[in-house]
């Protein structure tokens, strides 16, 4: 094909030969596929008219372009709108806002914590400048990013601006306040509320406020999507809550990152998996996602009582430099170890550093490696990593079983989402060391889960990707291969697609995906960046 292809758009391209796997989870078949416009204008064997590019998809699988569930590229798509990571890997449309934490909307007040707290690598790179959630997507719009977007409301920024770090129930006008960034967020175009029920200030919800927000969401036929309230000890109960949360507001519900953390609580899937399988039957629609990795990713910060998290990170800087406080909270985590039956070093042998922006050099090591390093117990060297970086470090925890993520994996009710940023192995994004997941999910599953373990067919690996996201966020026409269809494409080499970051080699892109397109334009072009940004926000409408 010409190489100039990729700097221009709204051409007529046709890509021939290939294996078609058009999202539906039905079996692959051979056709070609015709783009005018940006739009999938024919599927068949006869030309209309003769394409201006042609693509060689010969022995490769033509499949609609994946839909990131669960991302949290809020930030970084400013930073860097070429989504580098994920559309390597596939990725064509990305779900943000998620886990309670979203941009916008936002106040005066809010906007000054998001600019003393945004991540190191960020900061010098974003203004926050905006207060809407219409002022934050038109920015986006004018950033021009290479991938499409989804945006949620977080409930904590909600929270955030009226109640900032407060760990009480809002009065009846707060909640009224509340109610009116969300309907501005909603009526602007996002496509749902999202809480991070482990994370203040989302935490210190109780479940009927969340209910009153959601009722809200509903009344925009949006979406409640949830980090719930526990993934270990109190995993059964947290799932019930965001079923009845949703059962209670008519929001459809999705919860995200679906597992079940803590060598005890292993094997708990199988009673989370019949709960949300029983609400349904309820006439409940709930569903879930995953990530294909048994580690999760979050702050140091979680290690933390609640209590000692009130009134935001200044104030939990105050309190680990207070001796007394210190004492209370280095006696919770003690006791979390012990009922957690773990010895001190194996909890702090799976706990790894990602982000710590006062010493690079410690990133990728675990706590209990830095500890012997600096001569501390486990528990100081957790206070003095917090204290030291203002309380922005990033970690990875080594916290699950296989048996559970196959579970979630091949249930029909779930999809795929990253839980990770968009980075790059350049520039600011590339400076931190984060999850694998954010270079590798889309080609692992493709890859070591379908093509090499034969857990998933690529046939419905590829809808966990594509068609069921889509269906779940109403996403019209995008998801599968039809005529009219906007034309978010991938071509990957069955052979060969795979992903290749490591947790300590994580800035890696994954291998076989040959061609992307967003809106049908080239935006990866024989493995390589074509530096397209024909992204576009996606904003939802009831």
């Amino acid at each position: 094909m010409v190489n100039w292809v990729s700097e221009l758009s709204g051409m007529k391209i046709a890509v021939v030969g290939g294996m078609i796997v058009d999202g539906t989870g039905s079996p692959w078949f051979y056709s070609n596929i015709y783009i005018s416009d940006g739009i999938i204008s024919k599927i068949g064997h006869e030309w209309e008219e003769r394409p201006e590019v042609v693509i060689d998809a010969s022995g490769q699988v033509v499949c609609p372009g994946f839909i990131d569930m669960h991302g949290h590229s809020d930030y970084s798509l400013l930073v860097n709108p070429f989504a580098e990571s994920k559309v390597r890997q596939g990725v064509t449309t990305e779900v943000i806002g998620q886990c309670g934490f979203s941009l916008a909307p936002i106040n005066d007040w809010s906007a000054e914590y998001l600019e003393k707290t945004m991540p190191d690598h960020i900061k010098g790179h974003v203004s926050v400048d905006w207060r809407t959630m219409d002022e934050y997507l038109n920015k986006l719009e004018e950033r021009r990013t290479s991938i499409n977007v989804v945006p949620f409301i977080g409930h904590g920024t909600v929270r955030m601006n009226v109640l900032r770090f407060e760990n009480r129930e809002p009065t009846e006008e707060e909640l009224e306040e509340m109610k009116g960034y969300v309907r501005e967020g909603m009526e602007a175009g996002a496509f749902g509320l999202s809480t991070g029920l482990i994370y203040p200030p989302s935490s210190y919800a109780k479940t009927e406020e969340i209910v009153e927000l959601c009722k809200v969401v509903a009344e925009y036929k949006g979406m409640y999507a949830s980090h719930i309230r526990g993934e270990s000890d109190t995993l059964i109960e947290a799932v019930k809550e965001a079923i009845e949360i949703g059962e209670k507001s008519g929001c459809r519900v999705e919860i995200s990152h679906f597992k079940a953390s803590g060598k005890r609580n292993w094997g708990k899937t199988k009673v989370t998996c019949r709960i949300v399988e029983e609400a349904r039957e309820r006439g409940v629609e709930v569903a879930f996602d995953f990530y294909p990795y048994t580690a999760s990713s979050t702050g140091l910060d979680v290690l933390l009582p609640q209590w000692a998290l009130e009134g935001g990170v200044e104030a939990m800087l105050r309190r680990l430099r207070d001796p007394e406080a210190r004492r209370e909270i280095r006696s919770y985590m003690e006791d979390r170890v012990r009922r957690g039956k773990y010895a001190d070093k194996e909890v702090y042998d799976i706990i790894r550093i990602t982000d710590f922006a006062p010493n690079r050099g410690i990133q990728g090591k675990t706590v209990a490696e830095i500890s012997k390093e600096w001569g501390l117990d486990p528990y100081e060297t957790v206070f003095e990593l917090l204290l030291r970086s203002e309380g922005r470090v990033g970690i990875i925890i080594h916290g699950m079983n296989e048996e559970d993520l196959l579970r979630v994996m091949r249930h029909p009710l779930s999809c795929v989402g990253s839980d990770s940023s968009c980075y790059a192995k350049y520039g600011p994004l590339s400076e931190t060391r984060p999850h694998p997941r954010a270079y590798g999910t889309f080609a692992r599953v493709l890859g070591y889960y379908s093509r090499e373990r034969k857990i998933l067919t690529m046939e419905e690996a590829i809808r966990k990707m594509t068609s069921a996201p889509a269906s779940r966020l109403r996403l019209f026409r995008r998801g599968l291969i039809r005529e009219g269809f906007h034309a978010d494409l991938v071509v990957f080499d069955p052979r060969k697609v795979i992903d290749r970051a490591t947790y300590l080699d994580p800035h890696q892109y994954a291998e076989g995906i040959n061609y992307v397109l967003v809106n049908g334009e080239i935006v990866v072009e024989k493995g390589e960046h074509t530096k397209a940004r024909p992204g576009k926000v996606l904003r939802f409408s009831k």
